[in-house]
C-alpha cells in the first residue's frame, strides 16, 4: 500500500464530500459536521436519498456473492471503494471464498487513512489498497497486478464511481479499457446515479451538490449507464435500481418488487472472443 505522507495536508473539512456524506447516510463516523449538514440538506430537498446509499450497499453484497457463490471468481479489482463500511467486498468475498483476492482503488485521503480497515485478509486471501484515480488506469492495472493474476477472471467493481467523470465518452473510454485488459470469464459490476423525469428531486439534489460539495457528480439515463455494458453479456435482470438487482426473499416466499431508487446497477460478463 502506498504511503500516508501528507495526508492531512490532502483532507479538506471545510467542504463536504461525497464520501464522507454516503458515509454519513449509512450511519458511519468517518465524517465532519459540515458532510452531516450537506447531508440532512440534501435529505431535505430528497428525503429517500438515504435509501440510495444502503441500496447500493446491499447490491455489492448480492452481486459478490454470486460471483464467487455461482460464478466462482476470486479475484476482485474495486475502483472507487470508498470510505470502510460493513460487508466491504474482501468481507463477503472471503466469507464464501477464504483464498479470494481484493484490490481496492481510491485517491481520497480519507479512505487513504481508513485502508487498513480494508487490509484485514482471511490468511489464505489477500487484500491490497492503490491510491490512484480511476482515470488513471494504466497505474491501476500496473500495481493491480502485484496482487491479482490478470490471465485469470476478475470482477471490475465500479459503484457510483463512474459519475464522477463528467465527459460521456471519457467514461466509456475508462471502463472499455479497464475490460479491454482483463481476460474473458470476468464481470463489470457497475452502480451509477440516473436522472429521470418521473424523479425531479433526484435532479434538485444532485444540482444543490454540485453547488456546495465537491467532487461534481453527473447524472446519466439508465440508457446511458446500460452503454456500459456495451459487448458483454448482461446478467438477468439487466441494468435496474440497485434494489431491484435480485433481492430475493425469505424461502418459499415469492419477492416483493422493492420500491425503485435512482441508483441503477448492473453486472455483466466478458465472454471468449
Amino acid at each position: 500500500m502506498t504511503g500516508y505522507e501528507d495526508l492531512r495536508g490532502r483532507i479538506d473539512s471545510t467542504r463536504p464530500h461525497t464520501a464522507r456524506i454516503w458515509n454519513y447516510w449509512l450511519g458511519g463516523k468517518d465524517n465532519y459536521p459540515v458532510d452531516r449538514e450537506a447531508g440532512d440538506q440534501i435529505r431535505a430537498i430528497h428525503p429517500g436519498i438515504g435509501a440510495y446509499a444502503l441500496a447500493d450497499r446491499l447490491f455489492l453484497g448480492r452481486a459478490v456473492h454470486h460471483l464467487v457463490a455461482e460464478a466462482g471468481v476470486r479475484q476482485f479489482l474495486d475502483v472507487g471503494t470508498g470510505l470502510p463500511s460493513a460487508d466491504n467486498t474482501h468481507e463477503v468475498a472471503q466469507r464464501t471464498a477464504p483464498e479470494a483476492r481484493v484490490v481496492y482503488v481510491d485517491n481520497d485521503p480519507l479512505v487513504l487513512t481508513h485502508a487498513r480497515a480494508l487490509l484485514a485478509s482471511t490468511p489464505e486471501g489477500r487484500t491490497d489498497y492503490l491510491d490512484a484515480d480511476l482515470r488513471d488506469v494504466d497505474t491501476i492495472l500496473e500495481r493491480a497486478a502485484g496482487t491479482l493474476d490478470l490471465s485469470r477472471p476478475v470482477a471490475l467493481m465500479l459503484l457510483g464511481v463512474v459519475i464522477f467523470v463528467e465527459d460521456h465518452e471519457e467514461s466509456y473510454g475508462i471502463v472499455r479499457r479497464l475490460m479491454d485488459a482483463l481476460p474473458a470469464g470476468s464481470h463489470l459490476v457497475l452502480s451509477h446515479t440516473i436522472t429521470s423525469p418521473a424523479m425531479p428531486e433526484v435532479d434538485a439534489a444532485v444540482a444543490f451538490w454540485n453547488e456546495h460539495g465537491t467532487p461534481r457528480l453527473t447524472q446519466r439515463t439508465p440508457e446511458q449507464v446500460e452503454r456500459y455494458f456495451d459487448g458483454l453479456e448482461l446478467l438477468a435482470p439487466g441494468v435496474v435500481s440497485c434494489s431491484r438487482w435480485r433481492p430475493g426473499a425469505p424461502d418459499g416466499e415469492e419477492p416483493e418488487e422493492p420500491e425503485e431508487v435512482a441508483m441503477f446497477c448492473g453486472v455483466a460478463r466478458k465472454a471468449p472472443s
